[in-house]
C-alpha cells in the first residue's frame, strides 16, 4: 500500500476511534441509566410545553404566593428533576415559586431524544419561554443549576432570562474536569458537550450566589472558586467539610435561607460572607 493510502488510512481510523471516544464521553456525562424509572408523586403539578426542535419538555411546578419569585431548577448528570422536590418544597415554604425542568431523555422524558449540550439548552429555553408567556418575566425568575445543570443555568443567564442566579458545585468547564481527572487526555477532542461556564462568566450581570464544598471530590472546590472570582459581584459561600453530593444534608436549612433571599431581590445585601 502507498504511503498516501497509509496516511489515509490511518487518517480514517483516527476519525472513527474519535468518533467513538465523543460518544462515550456522551454516555459518560449524561447518566440517563439511572434516572429512569422515576416516578412523579401525585400531590405535585406537572407541566409539559414544546422544545424549539418539538421534543416535548416536562417539569414540576411547585406555585408559589401571587408575584413571588420563581427559581427554574437544573438538575445533576445523574438525577431526575424529583430528586430536588424536598428542596422545592423548602423553598416554597420560604414563599418562593420553583419550576424543576426534566431534561430530554431523563426520567419522565426518557423517551425523547438523548440529551446533548444543545438539546439541553432547548428545554431549558422553553420552559422561560413558557414562564415568560404566563406573565413571569426575567426580573421574577431565579436560575438554580446544581453541578452538570450549572452549565445550562450559566448559558441561559449570559441570554439574560433572568434577575439572579445560583450555582451549586459548578465547573469551569467539561474538558476542563478531564483533564482534571487525566491530565494527559486531548479533553477538548474527546468531549462532545463543552459547557464553557468560565467562558462565560464576563457575559453573566446577575446577582450570582456559588455554593461548594471545599472537600468535593467530583468537581474541585477550586473551580467553584475560579468561577466566583468571574462571575462580577458573586459570592461564595464555602461549606466546610462538604463534599459534591452532602452540601444540603449539611448546611441546608442555611443554604435554602440564602436562595429564597436572592430570589427577593436581598442578594446583594451580605456580600463577603463565605462559610
Amino acid at each position: 500500500m502507498s504511503r498516501r493510502r497509509w496516511f489515509v488510512v490511518f487518517a480514517l481510523a483516527c476519525a472513527i476511534a474519535l468518533l467513538g471516544a465523543r460518544s462515550v464521553s456522551r454516555r459518560v456525562l449524561f447518566r440517563t441509566d439511572r434516572a429512569s424509572g422515576v416516578a412523579v408523586p401525585g400531590d405535585v403539578t406537572t407541566r409539559t410545553f414544546v422544545a424549539a426542535d418539538g421534543v416535548p419538555v416536562h417539569a414540576i411546578e411547585l406555585e408559589g404566593p401571587a408575584g413571588s419569585p420563581v427559581v427554574v431548577h437544573f438538575h445533576n448528570n445523574s438525577d431526575a428533576m424529583t430528586t430536588a422536590l424536598p428542596l422545592a418544597r423548602g423553598l416554597r415554604q420560604r414563599g418562593v415559586g420553583v419550576l424543576l425542568i426534566e431534561y430530554r431523555g431523563y426520567g419522565v422524558s426518557r423517551g425523547e431524544p438523548s440529551p446533548d449540550e444543545d438539546g439541553l439548552y432547548l428545554d431549558a429555553a422553553a420552559a422561560l419561554d413558557w414562564l415568560d408567556a404566563r406573565g413571569v418575566h426575567r426580573d421574577r425568575v431565579v436560575l438554580w443549576g446544581t453541578s452538570l445543570g450549572t452549565g445550562v443555568a450559566a448559558e441561559m443567564a449570559r441570554r439574560d432570562r433572568c434577575a439572579a442566579l445560583v450555582l451549586v458545585a459548578p465547573y469551569t468547564s467539561i474538558p476542563d474536569l478531564v483533564w482534571d481527572r487525566a491530565p494527559l487526555a486531548p479533553a477538548s477532542l474527546l468531549v462532545a458537550d463543552r459547557f464553557e461556564t468560565l467562558a462565560k462568566a464576563a457575559a453573566i450581570h446577575v446577582p450570582t450566589l456559588v455554593v461548594h464544598g471545599d472537600a468535593d471530590e467530583v468537581v474541585p472546590f477550586s473551580m467553584g472558586q475560579r468561577v466566583s472570582s468571574a462571575v462580577a459581584g458573586a459570592r461564595l459561600l464555602r461549606v466546610r467539610g462538604g463534599h459534591h453530593g452532602d452540601l444540603f444534608a449539611r448546611d441546608g436549612e442555611e443554604i435554602l435561607d440564602e436562595i429564597a433571599r436572592y430570589a427577593r431581590g436581598g442578594g446583594d445585601a451580605r456580600l463577603g460572607r463565605i462559610w
